[in-house]
């Protein structure tokens, strides 16, 4: 049978691999002058797959062993990654009316369009969605510090 330590680095190097698609997927929309649909579907595949590389082994390998290894530094990563969801979460509650807004003015293609005069709300949606998504990357590097900790004193120090 492999070592649980194999399946352990195994999620680790998915969420490490993570991190480039995230920063690239963020810097995609930084770098645009204009946000036009292919711009957004380019963004939005990195992003996803960003997502993915980290959401996948949060709930197949890590939620159900967390209360086997019951530590304070477990729940310091948990709480850290929680939150940088919870903040996820909050930026989305902004892309959504972002993108209902723009769908609805034809902004994707019309490039002219100026996208803070398309409805009223429109600042406090980017507001959220600025927040959300630098909390979340500022959360994620905290728990991704943290479980290379944890990886590192469970598995690694432990050998030696």
């Amino acid at each position: 049978m492999v070592d649980e330590s194999v399946f352990a680095a195994l999620a680790g190097l998915s969420v490490t691999t993570s991190l480039p698609f995230l920063l690239y997927g963020a810097w995609i929309m930084i770098d645009a002058e204009t946000v036009s649909w292919n711009v957004l579907t380019h963004h939005l595949w990195y992003i996803g797959t960003g997502l993915a590389l980290t959401t996948v082994p949060i709930v197949v390998w890590m939620i159900p062993r967390l209360f086997r290894r019951l530590s304070g530094l477990a729940v310091i990563h948990a709480f850290l990654g929680l939150q940088a969801y919870a903040l996820l979460a909050f930026a989305l509650t902004g892309i959504v009316r972002i993108l209902q807004a723009k769908r609805n003015a034809d902004a994707y293609d019309d490039p002219d369009v100026d996208i803070d005069e398309i409805h009223e709300d429109m600042s406090h949606w980017r507001a959220r969605l600025r927040v959300g998504v630098a909390g979340f990357m500022l959360l994620w590097l905290c728990a991704w510090v943290t479980g290379l900790y944890r990886f590192y004193s469970i598995h690694v120090a432990t050998a030696i």
